[in-house]
């Protein structure tokens, strides 16, 4: 599951390097490390001007029809619309974060691709010296939602045009640099507002956001297939195998709730064990952690238990993450299993499919539309500068990471043995120069060291 990571993180995430990166010319860099949300806009004050002037200067904004603000954070509402090819139709309120440090300060755009838990900066608010922090809320997620529901304007082109009415009308406060960043989901959301607005921001940094050129992209498995070494491989599945063969002794451990699993408990708990890899290499889990096939039953439980793969299945985990798979489905990709070696064991579940996931009501009427990553990736691949990909060797969303071929003024930075949780901080001094060395280059500023 592409779970949400904090902006070092935001609810789930990834990373990686640079040097004196040219037009034309692209980095790629291995390392070791991890990092660095409508529209409400709540604005936290850090040496904030007058509340009375604030206030006004948010509610003169284009698109603000509300502020409230309590103990200096602003909470300005900004009315979107459902579909931005209809601007005067029907309108939804989307939530954005901000925390202000200055009108002449660096501003750091939070590109969540969830629901947003605040102005979030990580590792690049220290080495744009405190900027402010403007986190956006991915709409039909967290409170922007739009009443009623329509599936059909989730869209990649929806949210890129959600950004750009954000960052335009904020732009009116905010001249200096900006720096668009997000973390898995979040990172992607950033390169799509790239390739749809190439010039609303002078940077973008985005951490671990796979790039899947499929509605199942049939590279996650390969990853899932090499990554690591054999043994590793195989102690994974055998646990997997040993968790299907032993459900009557395991599931009853778990103490899951009927109620709390409208597609059944056997059937959750079946793809909870069919999840597990991609759980496993994506945040960075030990072989250590992985009982033997034979283990007690609660030890299987446990580990079953810590990664938490079930609750994906489960209603409340389809309220979270269902947007996502709708949008997984329709335009973004994600992955389907390769069940070869679990067929005889998957007795409530025998056909997976993650559309089982989608919305209530949507999983038949979705429809797969392999334009928007085409038009995605060409444009990373020829004309998307200003750059920076980060990701996580071991990570299973590495799998899919964007390929550069030397045609952009932009750099990728693997980081070794990293997961979900790369960053630039951890990374070497070569990778960490090819980093601050482009950024500096492209915002003309000098940058802290993390």
């Amino acid at each position: 599951m592409l779970a949400p990571r904090p902006l070092v993180s935001s609810a789930t995430r990834r990373r990686a390097s640079v040097l004196g990166a040219r037009p034309g010319r692209t980095r790629v860099a291995t390392a070791a490390g991890r990092t660095a949300g409508g529209v409400i806009l709540l604005l936290s004050a850090v040496l904030a001007p007058a509340q009375d002037e604030l206030t006004a200067r948010l509610k003169a904004l284009p698109g603000v029809e509300a502020v409230q603000s309590e103990n200096g954070t602003y909470d300005v509402t900004f009315a979107q619309p459902v579909d931005h090819a209809k601007p005067d139709g029907a309108k939804f309120p989307q939530h954005v974060f901000l925390r202000h440090t200055g009108f002449d300060k660096p501003v750091l755009l939070g590109t969540e691709g969830y629901a947003a838990r605040g102005a979030q900066g990580g590792e690049l608010a220290t080495m744009l010296g405190g900027p402010n922090l403007v986190t956006v809320e991915h709409r039909y997620f967290g409170r922007s939602m739009p009443n009623p529901v329509d599936w059909k304007q989730l869209t990649v082109r929806n949210a890129a045009d959600d950004m750009h009415a954000v960052v335009s009308a904020m732009k009116r406060l905010y001249k200096g640099k900006w720096v668009a960043t997000g973390a898995s989901k979040g990172g992607q959301t950033a390169l799509f507002f790239k390739c749809f607005y190439p010039d609303d921001v002078d940077a973008t940094v985005a951490y671990v956001a796979p790039i899947n050129v499929a509605q199942e992209d049939p590279r996650i498995n390969r990853f899932i297939e090499t990554v690591g070494d054999a043994e590793t491989r195989a102690k994974i599945k055998a646990f997997q195998i040993a968790l299907l063969k032993r459900e009557g002794e395991v599931l009853p451990l778990l103490g899951a709730k009927p109620e709390a699993f409208s597609m059944g408990v056997a059937k959750a708990y079946e793809y909870g064990a069919l999840e597990y890899p991609y759980a496993f290499w994506q945040y960075g889990s030990k072989p250590e952690s992985i009982p033997a096939p034979d283990a007690p039953a609660k030890a299987l439980a446990d580990e079953y238990r810590r990664v938490n793969t079930m609750f994906y299945y489960g209603d409340a985990g389809i309220r979270r993450f269902g947007a996502f798979i709708y949008q997984a489905f329709t335009e973004i990709g994600y992955y389907n299993y390769d069940i070869a070696d679990f067929k005889p064991y998957l007795k409530a579940n025998p056909s997976p499919t993650n559309l089982d996931i989608a919305p209530p009501g949507t999983k038949d009427a979705i429809v797969y539309d392999p334009r928007t990553l085409a038009f995605v990736f060409n444009t990373l691949q020829y004309r998307a500068d200003r750059v920076v990909y980060i990701y996580g060797e071991t990570d299973a969303w590495s799998a899919t990471q964007m390929q550069l071929i030397g045609r952009t003024d932009a750099v990728k930075l693997v980081a070794k043995n990293a997961s979900h949780n790369a960053s630039v901080r951890a990374m070497d001094p070569d990778q960490k120069g090819l980093f601050y060395g482009a950024m500096e280059r492209w915002l003309g500023m000098r940058l802290v060291r993390a």
